[in-house]
């Protein structure tokens, strides 16, 4: 159910041994996201239970999900991107189906985060999840 431009993180991730380098890849897709709207960091779009601060703005246009992010860490901005490329184009009605923890898994992030930053993509997923079930 993953995007292309999801699956092609997955492919790049194949060729990075280290983690150390995948590291760095996740957070070079954070610098490459347009920055938010210091206008759209505001509490509505603020999400609770993240360690650094995270805002996410999501837009639903035609029945397609969207959203924007950013984060004052930039591993947290390059874990957005990450789940940009996953939920980012879909259909709403099929974001809340989606099972981020398998496809995340399939990066090893699960075993390479904190406690803290685990948590913190837990909130954001949970936001993305809430947001599409109630435009549904």
């Amino acid at each position: 159910m993953a995007s292309g431009a999801f699956e092609a993180i997955v492919e790049d991730f194949e060729f990075l041994e280290e983690w150390e380098d995948r590291y760095r890849y996740v957070i070079e897709q954070g610098k490459a996201m347009d920055p938010l709207e210091d206008a759209l960091k505001v509490p509505a779009t603020k999400v609770d239970g993240c360690a650094s601060q995270v805002w996410l703005h999501p837009h639903i246009s035609d029945g397609v999900f969207r959203f924007d992010g950013d984060s004052d860490a930039m591993i947290v901005r390059g874990l957005i991107a990450v789940l940009r490329a996953l939920y980012n184009d879909m259909a709403i009605q099929d974001v809340p189906c989606v099972d981020a923890p398998a496809e995340l898994a399939r990066l090893g992030l699960n075993d390479h985060l904190s406690a803290q930053r685990s948590n913190g993509l837990r909130a954001m997923i949970e936001r993305i999840r809430t947001v599409a079930s109630e435009a549904v």
